[in-house]
């Protein structure tokens, strides 16, 4: 992993303590790297999101698919062009084609259009179907400046693995 630029990687359970502790790795690791200000700003904010989106709107998957039912995985790697973030976390079929949808239209926008979704998004108050302003993944496009890389491993007739690869380029933007 290390050859790979992998600096951080998880799997299993997904706890509030566990997202209290990568945290705080990470930041002592971003510190470390002795990383400008604003990239690690992007790369900890960016980190803060995913790993919220992991705790927050996992669906719950019966315990005979996969031994546990908030398991998750994470990985954080640095390259000379940058970092990324990959998450991965079961989903139920159902939901797919409507998270695909939404990312699908968020990688459409431009900067300038994502900052104005984000906006009325956040002004219609608009819900999630856990509850959430649904503004977390469109923040992580606006605050990574890339696209968002995704798939769906499909793994029964009720669930898939969701993947999501964000990239944070040392670039101005």
């Amino acid at each position: 992993m290390e050859n790979s630029g992998i600096i951080l990687s998880f799997k299993g359970d997904i706890t509030s303590d566990l997202l209290t502790s990568v945290l705080q790795i990470m930041e002592n690791r971003l510190d470390s790297f002795q990383e400008e200000p604003k990239i690690k700003k992007k790369v900890y904010h960016v980190l803060v999101e995913c790993l919220q989106n992991l705790y927050h709107h996992m669906d719950e998957i019966p315990s005979y698919i996969n031994g546990k039912d908030r398991s998750a995985i994470f990985m954080i790697g640095k390259t000379d062009e940058g970092y990324s973030i990959i998450t991965g976390n079961y989903i139920l079929n159902e939901n797919v084609s409507g998270l695909k949808k939404r990312i699908d239209e968020i990688n459409a926008l431009t900067k300038e259009e994502l900052k104005e979704y984000y906006k009325q998004v956040l002004a219609n108050g608009e819900m999630s179907l856990k509850g959430g302003g649904g503004l977390g993944i469109i923040d992580i496009a606006r605050k990574s400046g890339e696209k968002l890389e995704y798939e769906f491993l499909s793994l029964s007739n009720n669930v898939s693995f969701f993947i999501l690869k964000i990239k944070i380029t040392n670039k101005n933007n």
